[in-house]
């Protein structure tokens, strides 16, 4: 009896070794595909960005200090001078930004829509940020909210003004997929080297690009999260 249960079991654990080797190097194989399209896409992102911030550079270098304006290092181009940008509580662009965004979208749009750039844009965000004060705000989140107003009705104001260019219209549906406007009040203020919050240099606008590629390693990051739940 003994012996036939025992000639039984060892195939039986033979088979469950097997088992659990297949599945051992079928998780390995997964986590190696993983890590190989992890790293092809972040080459790609990296090349991209170095691509476009160079060609962004290229063209407005001679241009951003008369604008008052800088390319940071994720390829957002910052106008940074409130004083130009809108009046006190305004959202209407003063007529100095309008000619600056007359001068600037065109050469924009075309470095985007261009065959080097255009299949990596996901989205174009045109962000408005402000101070944290509010003249007749009763409260901090009052004064908070009454700028996140102010912020989108800007943004909304500026994206108006892009989509109505005529450097937008033979381009009009890919933008419109593509622009947002996105008000962001003063919840990214611009601390000063004293660790205090500028909130001249906070009131600005901002032009950012968002690529195919972090879109791509969002959703890696994702699977692997619902993997590790199981």
């Amino acid at each position: 009896m003994n012996e036939a249960s025992n000639t039984h079991w060892i195939p039986l654990s033979d088979l469950m070794m097997g088992l659990m080797m297949v599945f051992l190097l079928l998780a390995t194989l997964y986590m190696l595909r993983v890590e190989q399209t992890t790293t092809l896409i972040i080459k790609e992102y990296e090349i991209t960005r170095k691509n476009l911030k160079m060609a962004l550079q290229d063209e407005f270098s001679e241009n951003f200090k008369e604008w008052n304006a800088e390319l940071l290092g994720d390829m957002t181009i910052r106008f940074r001078n409130p004083d130009v940008l809108f009046s006190v509580g305004s959202d209407k662009l003063k007529p100095k930004f309008a000619a600056i965004l007359d001068d600037f979208i065109p050469r924009y749009v075309e470095i985007l829509t261009s065959g080097r750039f255009k299949e990596s844009i996901k989205e174009i965000r045109v962000e408005g940020h402000t101070s944290t004060f509010w003249t007749t705000a009763t409260t901090k989140l009052d004064a908070y909210f009454k700028n996140m107003e102010l912020s989108q009705a800007r943004t909304r104001s500026t994206l108006e003004r892009i989509l109505k260019s005529n450097a937008a219209t033979a381009h009009e549906e890919w933008l419109k997929k593509r622009l947002t406007a996105n008000g962001l009040s003063s919840s990214q203020p611009i601390i000063g080297k004293d660790g205090i919050i500028d909130e001249k240099a906070s009131q600005r606008v901002e032009f950012r690009i968002v690529t195919n590629a972090d879109e791509n390693i969002s959703k890696i990051a994702n699977t692997l999260d619902k993997n590790e739940d199981i």
